[in-house]
């Protein structure tokens, strides 16, 4: 079943490396809850693209928007990409599941072994997806990609969010 604006969001409960849970239905931002699903530790375009977002943290948090980095990674991989990637200011969270990853709409892939990074994929994975949740809890805008290139531009996502806040404009696709 597809996700639908103006619908509730699927429920999502995520370890984080900062020894807390993160839960959606406890977020209360002022505009939105922004959930990046990236690939693993193995996506050297998820390294560049989570690099991106950790220099324009600030920048999310001015707009109301609380932030969530997560993937299918176990703990330790989490912990490998925030030390090397750098990434001292984003909430990373670990252990999406599989299951979970599909009721996102995420695109799931399976190992063709060591990446351009020399990183072994996992088993199993899910393909990046991006999110806007509503603090009601519904699906504002989402974005979810098949391949680990061509993914929403974090500064287009912010002037985005300025002209949705200024003009009070509607979530759409809902028909």
């Amino acid at each position: 079943m597809a996700l639908k604006p103006r619908q509730p969001a699927p429920a999502l409960e995520v370890d984080t490396l900062n020894g807390g849970r993160w839960r959606l239905a406890e977020q209360s931002p002022q505009n939105f809850s922004m959930i990046v699903f990236y690939r693993g530790l193995h996506c050297p375009v998820c390294r560049k693209y989570t690099g991106e977002l950790n220099g324009l943290i600030g920048d999310f948090d001015k707009r109301g928007v609380t932030t969530i980095v997560t993937s299918t990674d176990v703990k330790e991989r989490a912990e490998q990409a925030k030390s090397q990637w750098g990434l001292p200011n984003l909430t990373i969270g670990y252990g999406v599941t599989i299951d979970q990853a599909r009721e996102w709409g995420l695109y799931i892939s399976t190992s063709r072994g060591l990446t351009s990074a020399g990183i072994e994929e996992p088993p199993l994975f899910a393909e990046p997806g991006l999110f806007l949740v509503k603090p009601d809890g519904t699906l504002y805008w989402g974005s979810v990609s098949t391949m680990p290139f061509a993914r929403p531009h974090f500064n287009e996502i912010l002037g985005a969010i300025d002209f949705v806040i200024s003009k009070n404009y509607p979530a759409r696709g809902e028909a």
